[in-house]
């Protein structure tokens, strides 16, 4: 397994919630990353850590790769896989993002 595949691995199984994104959350480089940010932010999330995916072209490739996803944003949650941007928007419509999010312990109380 590559270095980068290691950080990814281990990145998202040492904190509760990473997004893998264009750009910070204090400044979003697309508008996927930005709604994705917005929609963490309306639910709470504490802890969050995101990985901007434009300062390295080898964890930009590698994270599709990991999660057979082809496309930026990525959220995971307890080192699982949940989506990118429109499944995020799709889950916190339906109030599931928030349940996830809530039994990995990620929401302020």
């Amino acid at each position: 397994m590559s270095d980068v595949q290691d950080f990814i691995r281990e990145t998202v199984t040492e904190h509760p919630v990473v997004l893998f994104m264009k750009g910070t959350a204090q400044f979003p480089q697309c508008g996927f990353s930005g709604k994705a940010i917005q929609v963490l932010r309306e639910l709470g999330v504490k802890k969050l850590v995101t990985v901007n995916v434009l300062e390295d072209a080898e964890v930009r490739n590698g994270i599709k790769e990991y999660s057979n996803w082809p496309t930026i944003p990525q959220l995971y949650v307890k080192g699982e896989f949940i989506g990118g941007s429109d499944i995020m928007s799709e889950m916190h419509e339906s109030g599931e993002l928030k349940t996830v999010l809530q039994e990995a312990g990620a929401l302020d109380d």
